[in-house]
């Protein structure tokens, strides 16, 4: 059964966990600004010894989230906590495929994921050993016929993806994200190689967790909830999240079901 924690807080259980993987885009902010309740929960966490993580599948390096969040005006004693899906990723590419080339599908932007081995990018599709997806194109955004055309005869390549999400609300606009392309280059019968939520490797990087009670906190079913699904660990659904209308015209336990996922709590938004 799952229980709502609008009255109680999130103060009513934190006592019960030692270790909390917390999203950002959804939870702490929505994109542009930052959410005070939430700032205040990672205030209270602090205060009462609690380890948590700040887990995003922002598809950058550590450092780069960081500094997106000094911008928006986050402290640095919480900067700190975060890991991304970039990092691990990151990790990954550099112990593996450093002599490899790649060729880029994403923005500009996600250019910092890959300065190590920049050399090793490849301006032609053709002339290259792997594609490395962080995002949608800047003018290919929100079209994933594109994708489907770009990718239709090369499936015998690998795709690293560096972001499972499938979509993100940037404010209130919805963005496609990195995990769409995947998931039509999956469907065409590529293979994909995934960083971030709902895997494992992730969680187990960001952190000691061994023999920790641990709760998930996010607004995504198919990353936030379903990885902790997947580990064992309690989770907190925020429902003013990603799945908001769907929740709004459906229902949360037949949103549970679509989604093959099992939530302990709810929360309308964190709130101590």
């Amino acid at each position: 059964m799952t229980k709502n924690l609008d009255q109680e807080g999130l103060s009513s259980i934190a006592q019960n966990y030692s270790l909390f993987y917390i999203d950002l885009w959804g939870v702490i902010h929505n994109g542009i600004s930052l959410y005070k309740e939430a700032i205040n929960v990672l205030q209270q966490l602090k205060k009462n010894d609690k380890e948590f993580v700040l887990l995003t599948n922002a598809p950058r390096p550590n450092t780069t989230v960081k500094d997106f969040l000094e911008k928006m005006g986050l402290d640095n004693n919480f900067r700190k906590h975060v890991y991304s899906s970039g990092e691990a990723a990151l990790d990954y590419l550099k112990k593996n495929f450093s002599t490899e080339k790649f060729y880029h599908i994403g923005p500009p932007r996600d250019f910092d994921l890959f300065k190590a081995f920049e050399k090793k990018k490849s301006k032609d599709i053709d002339d290259c050993d792997y594609f490395l997806c962080t995002g949608l194109f800047d003018n290919k955004s929100e079209d994933l016929n594109y994708y489907k055309d770009l990718l239709e005869k090369k499936i015998k390549k690998k795709m690293v993806c560096t972001n499972p999400d499938l979509i993100v609300d940037r404010g209130s606009k919805r963005e496609l994200c990195a995990g769409s392309v995947a998931m039509v280059f999956e469907k065409m019968g590529g293979e994909v190689i995934y960083f971030g939520k709902p895997y494992p490797e992730v969680y187990n990087q960001s952190i000691n967790n061994k023999d920790k009670k641990i709760l998930c906190i996010g607004d995504n079913l198919n990353t936030d909830i379903k990885g902790a699904n997947l580990l064992n660990y309690d989770s907190l659904l925020i429902t003013n999240g990603i799945h908001k209308k769907e929740i709004e015209d459906n229902g949360l336990e037949n949103i549970f079901k679509d989604y093959e996922a099992i939530c302990n709590f709810t929360q309308s938004e964190l709130k101590w």
